[in-house]
């Protein structure tokens, strides 16, 4: 990096109306640092590199992205220590740019939750239990016995059933249905009988739960949501699944029933996990994979067949189809190249 000055321990970087303490650039418990910047600089907006303007704060996370650090028109830039002689502008330093930008951009973000309070037109059962601060929006509903906890939001049109349980400081989005009936039926004389779902969905402090996203109640049992949680949209969880702390997933993810995620795991988009399985903590699933197995160790899963031009794919399909046959073959012929150097 340019031998630039860095900014005095206790400067500070004005953030709208916030201050950010620039930190001790000696310190290597440090978690940001201003360098090479005037420490009053003002920062208005979070953007992206690309479309950002004066006053604006943009981040650098993606290496593909790393040619617009030049020619940002930002007035400054999150960005790790291994680019940070890519910017000539005023940066924060931080090793991990993404999660630093997350901060900033709360203290700029000028959205602001619906209004605390339940909305005149929001249902709300006489024996549910409703805590400090807490946000229901239009049109939604709260079943008998459920409780919600302090300062947690409900967006309109949103749905808990009865007995269902959400920590503090959670945001459940709009067309989200918590405590529906889970996919419960025993099969008999070729009809289907219902079997009742007892159970209750327990959501844990800090949960974002995504627009649309369906979780059934448990069978007996309840279906457990751990703290932190983040829910994409449209996601459905099956009855008696249990999601361990800080799990993030993106939209379109089935899980069946009675599965068992880790904690500190991600799932990609449009992943389906089957029933009855277990997942390690700190587990990483691809978007698409189909998850058959139970995994019990940390890494990164992937298990989607390839797209590609659809002659290749039609191809690579068919080849497939006959592994089975090719294997033989191949095991056939050395099982005879070995024959063969055994008699020469």
């Amino acid at each position: 990096p340019p031998a630039d000055p860095i900014t005095r321990p206790g400067d500070i970087w004005a953030l709208g109306k916030h201050r950010l303490c620039c930190g001790d650039a000696t310190d290597p418990a440090a978690e940001a640092r201003l360098m090479q910047g005037d420490a009053a600089t003002l920062i208005r907006r979070a953007s992206t590199l690309r479309r950002a303007g004066a006053g604006d704060i943009a981040f650098l996370a993606n290496s593909k992205y790393r040619t617009e650090v030049a020619v940002t028109a930002a007035s400054a830039v999150i960005i790790a220590p291994a680019d940070a002689h890519l910017a000539m502008l005023p940066r924060l330093v931080h090793q991990n740019p993404y999660a630093c930008f997350a901060q900033v951009a709360q203290l700029l973000d000028p959205h602001r939750p619906q209004e605390r309070g339940i909305h005149p037109s929001a249902h709300v059962a006489r024996t549910a239990r409703v805590g400090r601060d807490v946000s229901i929006g239009a049109f939604a509903v709260v079943g008998e016995d459920a409780k919600i906890g302090d300062g947690s939001v409900i967006y309109p049109h949103a749905t808990l059933y009865p007995r269902v349980r959400i920590g503090r400081n959670a945001v459940v989005h709009a067309q989200a249905v918590i405590g529906s009936h889970g996919f419960g039926f025993a099969a008999a004389n070729g009809r289907w009988i219902k079997v009742p779902q007892t159970g209750s969905v327990i959501v844990g402090d800090d949960v974002e739960i995504g627009a649309g996203t369906t979780i059934d109640c448990g069978a007996l049992d309840d279906t457990v949501v751990g703290d932190g949680v983040k829910l994409d949209n449209q996601i459905q969880v099956g009855h008696n699944v249990h999601i361990g702390a800080h799990t993030a997933m993106a939209g379109c993810v089935g899980i069946a029933g009675s599965a068992r995620i880790g904690s500190h795991c991600t799932v990609g988009g449009g992943a389906v996990i089957l029933g009855h399985l277990t997942i390690a903590d700190h587990v990483n699933i691809s978007a698409g994979a189909l998850i058959t197995r139970s995994i019990a160790a940390a890494g990164t899963y992937g298990g989607a067949f390839p797209f590609g031009p659809q002659r290749e794919w039609l191809r690579s399909a068919a080849h497939l189809r006959n592994i089975d046959a090719l294997v033989e073959r191949v095991a056939f012929l050395e099982k005879h190249l070995l024959q063969s150097e055994k008699n020469a």
